[in-house]
């Protein structure tokens, strides 16, 4: 008999905020349009989604809108049938995310796998939206937001709100969960919003940092990175599936609720100037 090991190598994982770090645009923002024309939203909402969409794409998402993201959910996606959102995700899916895929974020999230670790998709928005794109990624786990259902429907209840400090906490419980060395892991994100994902690993990177978060990684000697090549991810997507696939969330979180909130906190600063 073969005696165990002393010390068996400890298992590691990798990382990703979604938005701008692994794909170009706001996952949730994207899906504006579908959902329109599924008679979820009315017209009004998806013509501000397609103007924060272009201020996200400047300038990102500060905490004070987040926050008034979370609070628009639970007006907006009240009373939602919930397979029909599930159904609209998987229809558009590979219409609305394979063109905006980075190329440099599919290769590196090979280059994580190659090395044998598992790649975790940590993104605020909701699981209805990150479960598919995660599966289409190749994924092992995602941590994104939840929202409560009820007969169906969503009740507009959140009931986590991966954002800020939570995916720090969410990504210990899955370290402890998992056996994840977290000393030895990686992060990515774009946002200052995540220095507390970034901080709970070994080695955190910056990619497409916004201004807040160039100054804390040059501050703390963090490697920055800048991913700008979207390619259909059906041409780099193969060989890069887990063997157990991520399986679709049941239920959207936060997905929707930004659309029109960065707009709004976008023209507010806009009339105070």
């Amino acid at each position: 008999m073969v005696p165990e090991p002393a010390f068996p190598a400890l298992r590691t994982a990798a990382f990703f905020d979604l938005d701008k770090t692994i794909i170009a645009k706001s996952s949730v923002l994207a899906f504006g349009r579908p959902f329109y024309q599924s008679g979820l939203l009315n017209r009004r909402a998806v013509l501000r989604s397609a103007y924060a969409q272009f201020v996200f794409a400047l300038a990102g998402a500060d905490e004070d809108q987040i926050e008034r993201m979370r609070a628009y959910l639970t007006a907006m996606c009240t009373g939602w049938d919930v397979s029909q959102v599930r159904e609209i995700v998987s229809e558009t899916l590979h219409e609305i995310i394979d063109p905006i895929v980075y190329d440099e974020a599919v290769e590196l999230i090979g280059e994580h796998k190659a090395a044998g670790r598992d790649v975790v998709i940590v993104s605020s928005s909701g699981e209805e939206v990150v479960g598919p794109i995660g599966a289409m990624l190749g994924a092992d786990h995602i941590v994104a937001t939840q929202m409560h259902v009820a007969d169906g429907k969503y009740t507009g209840e959140i009931g986590r709100y991966a954002y800020g400090p939570e995916k720090a906490v969410a990504i210990r419980a899955l370290a402890e969960e998992r056996g994840y060395d977290l000393a030895g892991s990686y992060a990515y994100s774009d946002s200052a919003t995540d220095v507390p994902m970034l901080e709970a690993v070994g080695h955190p990177f910056a990619v497409n940092a916004d201004r807040a978060l160039r100054r804390v990684a040059a501050e703390r000697g963090w490697p920055m990175l800048t991913f700008s090549n979207a390619v259909p991810l059906r041409e780099r997507i193969s060989g890069l599936r887990p063997e157990h696939p991520t399986a679709t969330a049941t239920v959207v979180g936060a997905g929707v609720a930004v659309l029109g909130l960065i707009w709004y906190a976008s023209r507010r600063r806009a009339n105070r100037a």
